[in-house]
């Protein structure tokens, strides 16, 4: 069984693969490198970043795999009530949390609403049959909170082709298990426990699986005695305030996970497990508490 690994969209990527052919890591850094010349607003060159510099009303065209994250993203955003959502960079950048680095102190009240209305998911105009979106107004596009789910499933469909039956591949902290290891196992991950928080960490087989958590302890920055994560709330333009610690999801897509942990992390406990219950997702969601987490597990 092959250990690769490497670096990629900020963070880094490891696959375990059994069997490999010769060239398994030169195709996955070439699917790794498409997806950040589409997706990464990191990346001044990129398709995401011309869009962004670009005037409002101008039709952009986009590559394939931009145009299944964007589809991905504003499904996300309308069921989940905006939760989720693919146009809020002006209000990332001004926490801190974006390309132009950290900040010193905090917003301002009047900073925040402005950012406010410079963000929202109905200023994407996204035609998918023509592979083009435009901005009605001057949002500004961030994937983050899905593009490593898609990197996942990305690399995975590539392993697929190439012949590839048995993998774990990992894109900063989240998984996708195809076939079972050598030994006959499937590919067992724990979920990672919050710092601070007393729970039983979770345990799981990954297999045709894929497992994304959001949390409030990845990045964050401290202002006074308030800690401030870099989820942000995109229905208030600022960093969620509900004592959620972390919120898991399984789903066969890696993208669907990603997204849905942080739309989950944003409703908060009962309102997050509430919408997870129709969508059928698998959800997990932990909650800060003075003793110990509080913890809630979907139907699914």
């Amino acid at each position: 069984m092959a250990h690769l690994g490497g670096e990629t969209m900020g963070t880094t990527w490891s696959a375990k693969i059994v069997a490999p052919p010769a060239n398994v890591q030169t195709e996955i850094e070439a699917v790794l490198a498409t997806i950040i010349a589409q997706m990464s607003h990191w990346e001044p060159s990129s398709q995401l970043s011309r869009i962004n510099d670009s005037a409002p009303g101008t039709w952009h065209r986009i590559g394939p795999e931009f145009a299944q994250v964007m589809g991905q993203a504003l499904d996300i955003a309308r069921r989940s009530g905006g939760a989720f959502d693919p146009a809020m960079g002006v209000p990332v950048n001004l926490w801190g949390f974006g390309p132009p680095g950290p900040r010193e102190g905090l917003p301002s009240e009047a900073e925040i609403e402005a950012a406010r209305a410079l963000s929202g998911y109905d200023a994407i105009d996204f035609d998918p049959l023509l592979l083009r979106l435009r901005l009605t107004r001057p949002v500004r596009l961030d994937l983050s909170g899905i593009a490593k789910g898609y990197a996942v499933d990305a690399v995975a469909a590539r392993l697929r082709a190439l012949g590839c039956l048995d993998f774990l591949v990992e894109i900063g902290g989240e998984l996708l298990g195809e076939g079972i290891q050598p030994d006959g196992q499937p590919w067992w991950v724990d979920v990672e426990v919050p710092p601070g928080v007393e729970a039983a960490p979770l345990r799981i087989a990954l297999h045709g699986l894929a497992v994304a958590t959001s949390g409030d302890y990845r990045r964050r920055f401290v202002e006074g005695d308030t800690r401030y994560a870099h989820t942000l709330d995109p229905r208030a333009a600022r960093p969620m305030d509900n004592r959620i610690a972390s919120a898991t999801v399984l789903h066969r897509d890696c993208a669907q996970a990603d997204a849905w942990a942080s739309a989950l992390t944003v409703l908060g406990m009962e309102e997050g497990i509430a919408l997870a219950a129709p969508e059928e997702l698998e959800a997990h969601i932990l909650e800060r508490d003075r003793e110990k987490g509080r913890e809630l597990t979907s139907p699914a």
